[in-house]
């Protein structure tokens, strides 16, 4: 089955040239067919060993390429913790069973994610970074010697930046929202006030860092300046961020995640560390939970949202037929820059129709998390095929 005059991107630009369906492939109804190279998003959840009522390896990667991506980096979080080279095999070893796509799984910075005592980093160097996240590293010696340890093994960290002592209790955006609503508050400085730190500890060391999820007008002016000072950073923001404000909140607990969706200043913000380069990357913060954990509200809800079978269609709804920024570029983001950055080869291709116009619905996923504060968003986009190393691992029905 072959198209004709497709647009293939290559080459960071599109090219119109026929495009052919792997063999047995027939698939109907679509207009305007663009061939991208597979997404890679470098913050998931997939949360397994320890957690596999929340998602499993084997849905989670599979979700993964009915969004689009063959390549996506794990987080830490998991029982048992990456922090020896023990607990880590236990993952590389489910990934390698379960897997449909590339599962490059961090190693975490400190024992247990305890923020006590560092990981012996030369045994974890196969992991593709380190990184506590869901937890800030309090410690500034400790960050020190961990970026020193990263460096001397030309590896890096990234961080999630927060504060504890700032954060008192708060679980949405100290803002507008919570005041109205009487809910208690996470303040903008408990993530910029880690970055400001962390940004002088790579200068000084020289370590190459990432910063997950960025949500503050003050985080983008600090990497911004930071990387015109030549400090060897780059960060990632997610789609809910770009999207949303917190005047837009819920009294659900799809819209809680950490950190939170803040004000409307701080996604205008976001949104122009996108168009100038400062955000180097989209990645999805993808953390499914169970369907009771999410059912408690903003407060009592547990933090996390999916987002890795809708980031590609909220980005090119919300952006590129916005005229904010062109394909090209969301390809850039998504696709391009990740991949670079953590120095991983490009391994495939997704096809999609972005005139197909769909409504989301959480029981079309397959991740076993269906909380989304995309739920009934219409949308443009439908994901036709992923392929992976040249073998097909999503393909519509």
């Amino acid at each position: 089955m072959t198209v004709k005059n497709a647009m293939v991107y290559m080459n960071k630009q599109f090219v119109l040239q026929d495009f052919s369906f792997p063999k047995g492939v027939t698939i109907s109804n679509f207009n305007n067919i663009v061939v991208l190279p597979a997404f890679c998003d470098v913050h998931v959840h997939l949360r397994e060993p320890g957690f596999s009522y929340k998602e499993t390896i084997f849905a989670g990667s599979r979700a993964s390429a009915h969004g689009g991506y063959t390549d996506v980096l794990t987080m830490p979080n998991l029982n048992p913790v990456p922090d020896s080279e023990e607990n880590l095999e236990k993952q590389l070893e489910i990934i390698k069973r379960d897997a449909v796509i590339n599962v490059h799984p961090y190693a975490s910075i400190t024992i247990g994610q305890k923020g006590e005592e560092l990981t012996d980093f030369e045994k974890l160097s196969h992991a593709i970074a380190f990184s506590d996240d869901g937890r800030g590293v309090q410690s500034e010696e400790l960050m020190r010697q961990a970026m020193v340890n990263a460096k001397t093994l030309g590896k890096m960290i990234v961080a999630h930046c927060e504060e504890n002592s700032l954060l008192r209790g708060g679980y949405i955006h100290d803002g507008e929202y919570a005041k109205m609503h009487g809910h208690r508050g996470i303040c903008s400085e408990s993530e910029w006030v880690p970055i400001e730190r962390d940004l002088r500890l790579a200068k000084e060391t020289g370590c190459k860092y990432h910063v997950c999820h960025i949500s503050t007008k003050e985080s983008v002016e600090l990497i911004r300046k930071a990387k015109a000072d030549g400090v060897d950073v780059t960060c990632e923001t997610a789609p809910h961020y770009l999207v949303f404000n917190d005047m837009d909140l819920k009294e659900e607990g799809r819209f809680k995640m950490n950190p939170p969706i803040r004000s409307e200043a701080d996604r205008l913000a976001l949104i122009e560390g996108i168009k100038d380069g400062t955000i180097d990357m989209i990645a999805t913060d993808h953390a499914p939970h169970s369907a009771e954990e999410k059912s408690k509200g903003l407060e009592k809800s547990a933090f996390g949202v999916v987002g890795i079978e809708t980031a590609f269609q909220v980005m090119y709804t919300h952006l590129v037929k916005t005229g904010i920024i062109t394909l090209e570029k969301l390809v850039e983001i998504m696709a391009i820059n990740p991949r670079e950055r953590f120095g991983l080869k490009q391994s495939g291709i997704t096809v999609w129709d972005l005139d197909k116009e769909i409504t989301v619905n959480p029981d079309s996923f397959l991740s076993l998390g269906k909380a989304t504060p995309f739920e009934n968003m219409k949308l443009y986009g439908e994901c036709l095929l992923t392929e992976f190393n040249g073998k097909v691992v999503y393909c519509k029905e």
